[in-house]
């Protein structure tokens, strides 16, 4: 007697689309595609999500849905810095989640709800709703876990030795602070900056600062 197929569902439309984008990437994500894949022809997707939108939305909370949930019975700055370091490892688990998540104007109730509920760890913790509001903002794209750089870095090729003067002379603050290694070399990955480093490094300074205003009972 054959093997009964598996059958389809949303769920698991969702988990091969993951990890088709996690393996090619996003663009590479296609209804066809897909349904070759699941070894099913194109329209049955189709009852399961309406379109390539959707099922992209889809993708997203599924990633969402990785990042732990909130601990309890520990103070709100903890529980805050656990999370969105939750956050940031499931967004490098799905490199192509930040992009996709950057390309959405509307963000999905599971989105919402990951927002809500990040911001009620912050309540929970005795901020103002005041305080909590322009923490939001300043948090950004921080509380999934990523940051939005002005410039996008890629591993920097060997530079010219006269280059590299041109620079020092031209721009010695920068090739100053660019040159500096102040990180363990063992930590890092690839050449130039420890991205965690920078990222913990960024958010406990962003938390402390948080936490004195919230101390100073600030308002605006």
């Amino acid at each position: 007697m054959p093997a009964r197929r598996e059958q389809l569902n949303r769920d698991r439309v969702l988990a091969a689309a993951v990890a088709l984008a996690d393996a090619e990437g996003v663009d590479a994500v296609s209804m066809r595609g897909l349904a070759q894949r699941l070894g099913v022809v194109p329209m049955a997707l189709y009852k399961h999500v309406a379109n390539k939108d959707e099922l992209l939305d889809g993708m997203i909370d599924a990633v969402v849905g990785e990042i732990e949930p909130p601990v309890s019975e520990v103070d709100w700055r903890t529980t805050v810095r656990r999370r969105i370091l939750s956050a940031r490892t499931v967004l490098l688990r799905h490199p192509w989640a930040r992009r996709a998540m950057e390309s959405k104007t509307t963000p999905t109730p599971i989105v919402l709800a990951y927002m809500d509920s990040t911001i009620g760890m912050f309540l929970a913790g005795g901020l103002s709703v005041d305080l909590v509001h322009h923490v939001m903002h300043a948090l950004g794209s921080r509380v999934f876990g990523f940051t939005q750089e002005l410039y996008e870095t890629t591993p920097a090729a060997e530079v010219p030795p006269e280059v590299a003067r041109f620079m020092a002379a031209q721009f010695p603050n920068i090739v100053a602070v660019a040159t500096s290694r102040p990180h363990d070399p063992g930590s890092v990955v690839g050449p130039g900056c420890d991205d965690q480093f920078e990222f913990e490094f960024t958010l406990d300074l962003f938390l402390d600062g948080v936490e004195r205003l919230h101390r100073n009972d600030w308002h605006s």
